[in-house]
C-alpha cells in the first residue's frame, strides 16, 4: 500500500523553540506564598497561645531576667523585666495585626464609601468631599501622624482612630477614580435610566466592581499601617508598655541592644515578614485581577 504525501504527518519548524508552558502554576504560587505565609502568622498569634503552654507576655519575674533562649519554660528566653520573649512577640503581633486590620477596615469603608459617592454625586459634593481629602494628603502625613498622636495620646484606640483618619483619603480617591471609570458603563447607565436610587446603585453595582482594587490596596496597606504603628510605638507614641506591639518591643530591645540583640532581632523579623508577605499578597493580586 502506498503511502501517500497527505497522509504523512508533517511537522511545522519555526525559530521560536519549543511552546511556552502555561504559567499559571507560577502565578498561583504568587497569590499561595504570601497567603500561607500570612495564615501562618495569624495562626501563630491568635491561636497558638490558646492552645499551647506559652506563658503570659506580662507579669514576669524580675530575677528571671534576661535568660537565653531554650532556658525551660522560655523558648526564647526572657526579657529585661522577666517576660517571656516568646509570648511578648505573639501577642505583640496579635496587637500590631489588630491594628492594621481595622485602620484598613475604616479606611476601605469609610473612604471608599465617601469616594464611590463623590463620583456618583458630583458637582459641588464631589468638589468638597474631594478637596477635603487633598488638603489632607497634601500635608506631610507622617508628621502629621505624630502631631495628632501626640494631642490624643498614645494607646490602642487613639492608635487606630489616628491612623484610620489618615487612611480614608488614600482609600477615597482610589474609589472615586474605580467609580468614575465605570459611571459611564451600560450597566450603570442602565441603572440610573431605569430609576434606581444611588444607595442601591453604590451597593448593588459599584461596591462589587471597585471592591478588587480596594482589596488590593488594602492588602498593601496592611503592611504599611504596621510599619507606621511599629514607629509610633517606638516613639512612645503607640501601644505603651506592658502592652506589647513589635514596635515597642523593638523600642525596648534597643535599649540593651548591645548585650542582648536578640530583643530587636525577634520582632524585626516578625514586622518584616509580615510586610513583606502582606505586600507581596497585594501585588499579586493587583496582577491577578489587573491582567489577563
Amino acid at each position: 500500500m502506498a503511502i501517500t504525501e497527505a497522509a504523512t504527518p508533517s511537522v511545522l519548524m519555526t525559530d521560536e523553540g519549543p511552546p511556552v508552558p502555561s504559567r499559571a502554576w507560577l502565578r498561583r504560587l504568587r497569590i499561595a506564598a504570601p497567603a500561607v505565609l500570612i495564615v501562618l502568622i495569624f495562626v501563630a498569634c491568635f491561636v497558638l497561645p490558646l492552645v499551647a503552654p506559652i506563658a503570659k507576655p506580662t507579669g514576669g519575674d524580675i530575677l528571671n531576667s534576661l535568660q537565653p533562649a531554650f532556658t525551660p519554660g522560655h523558648l526564647l528566653g526572657t526579657d529585661d523585666n522577666g517576660n517571656d520573649i516568646l509570648a511578648r512577640i505573639l501577642y505583640g503581633g496579635r496587637t500590631s495585626l489588630i491594628v492594621a486590620l481595622t485602620v484598613n477596615l475604616l479606611g476601605l469603608v469609610i473612604g471608599g464609601g465617601l469616594g464611590a459617592l463623590a463620583a456618583q454625586a458630583g458637582g459641588i459634593v464631589d468638589g468638597v468631599i474631594m478637596r477635603l481629602f487633598d488638603v489632607l494628603i497634601a500635608i506631610p502625613s507622617l508628621a502629621l501622624i505624630v502631631a495628632v498622636s501626640l494631642s490624643l495620646g498614645p494607646g490602642l484606640r487613639n492608635t487606630i482612630l489616628t491612623l484610620a483618619f489618615f487612611s480614608v483619603p488614600a482609600f477615597a480617591r482610589i474609589s472615586r477614580a474605580e467609580a468614575l471609570r465605570l459611571r459611564e458603563q451600560p450597566f450603570m447607565v442602565a441603572a440610573k435610566l431605569s430609576g434606581t436610587s444611588t444607595g442601591r446603585i453604590l451597593v448593588r453595582h459599584l461596591a462589587p466592581n471597585i471592591g478588587p482594587a480596594l482589596m488590593t490596596f488594602a492588602m498593601l496597606g496592611m503592611g504599611i499601617v504596621m510599619v507606621i504603628e511599629g514607629a509610633l510605638s517606638f516613639l512612645g507614641l503607640g501601644i505603651r508598655p506592658p502592652a506589647p506591639s513589635w514596635g515597642n518591643m523593638i523600642f525596648q530591645g534597643q535599649l540593651s541592644l548591645s548585650g542582648t540583640p536578640m530583643l530587636v532581632v525577634w520582632p524585626s523579623v516578625m514586622l518584616f515578614l509580615t510586610v513583606v508577605g502582606f505586600n507581596q499578597f497585594g501585588e499579586a493580586l493587583r496582577a491577578r485581577w489587573s491582567g489577563p
